[in-house]
């Protein structure tokens, strides 16, 4: 295994993790040529099981033989540069979460036919920009009977360090697809849309028409601004989670762990 130590913030190869930018690492123009970081053996192990490809490790040198040593042994090519604690998180500008972050290819992002092909429960990502947001998001959706995810191109990327930590890997879990078609073309696929907000015209979340739905898309918009007015108004339905103690509103991630549970595909087993 070709385990490389280094001294200094300028050791070639590891520039992959300190000085590209999130948007360098997607590598828009060049798509195939994209990368990720995934952070903590747990989160790398999911990745690895979900057939992403790793190029690099960067870990603390205790963790050679420790909590990396099986990933290690497993891809016995891959370079795996490491260093003191207090000098990878001069690298990196921050301490490693369990002291292991691996570089991984990223993978050709699936159609939103792909998606919904056999999907009953889906929630729609609107404009939310919190990495945090994001990554509890799909964390709840994989964990609480929704079948995929779809975002506007004005929310954050799911592949994001912070998104895919918080999310502890199950945006690995989840099929996910960039949503670049209105609303309504949800539509062709059986599905009918319902609109999280608070309006006059909204129903309660426990309505039984909604569970009902043979195929449903939940949209999620941000907690500051919510959903924009015209996907409110295109939605089959406006949806509210009721409320007590004179509270309007639950933070984005928060609301979507009731939508989800409240509205789960009946015919997932639950163990």
């Amino acid at each position: 295994m070709p385990i490389i130590p280094i001294d200094s913030l300028s050791h070639p190869g590891v520039e992959v993790f300190s000085t590209l930018t999130e948007a360098q690492l997607r590598n828009r123009l060049e798509p195939d040529k994209g990368i990720f970081i995934a952070e903590s053996p747990k989160v790398i192990r999911v990745a690895l099981e979900a057939g992403c490809e790793p190029l690099a490790l960067l870990c603390e040198r205790k963790h050679i033989e420790g909590d990396a040593a099986d990933i290690i042994r497993r891809y016995t090519n891959l370079p795996v540069y490491t260093g003191e604690r207090e000098l990878l998180a001069q690298l990196t500008g921050y301490v490693l979460t369990r002291g292991v972050l691996c570089a991984m290819r990223r993978t050709a992002g699936r159609s939103i036919e792909e998606v919904c092909r056999d999907a009953k429960r889906i929630v729609i990502i609107d404009g939310v920009v919190d990495t945090t947001n994001i990554g509890a998001i799909f964390r709840s959706a994989a964990a609480l009977g929704m079948d995929a995810v779809l975002l506007t191109r004005n929310s954050c990327d799911p592949l994001n360090r912070r998104a895919v930590r918080v999310s502890m890997g199950a945006v690995f879990l989840i099929p996910w697809a960039w949503l670049d078609a209105p609303l309504s073309h949800l539509h062709d696929f059986g599905f009918r849309t319902a609109a999280m907000a608070l309006t006059d015209q909204s129903i309660p979340l426990d309505a039984p028409i909604l569970k009902a739905e043979p195929r449903l898309a939940l949209i999620m918009g941000t907690e500051g601004d919510g959903l924009p007015h015209e996907v409110i108004r295109e939605a089959d339905y406006v949806v509210r989670i009721p409320m007590a103690h004179g509270v309007d509103s639950l933070n984005v991630a928060a609301a979507s762990a009731v939508a989800f549970w409240e509205l789960r595909n009946p015919s997932q087993s639950r163990s």
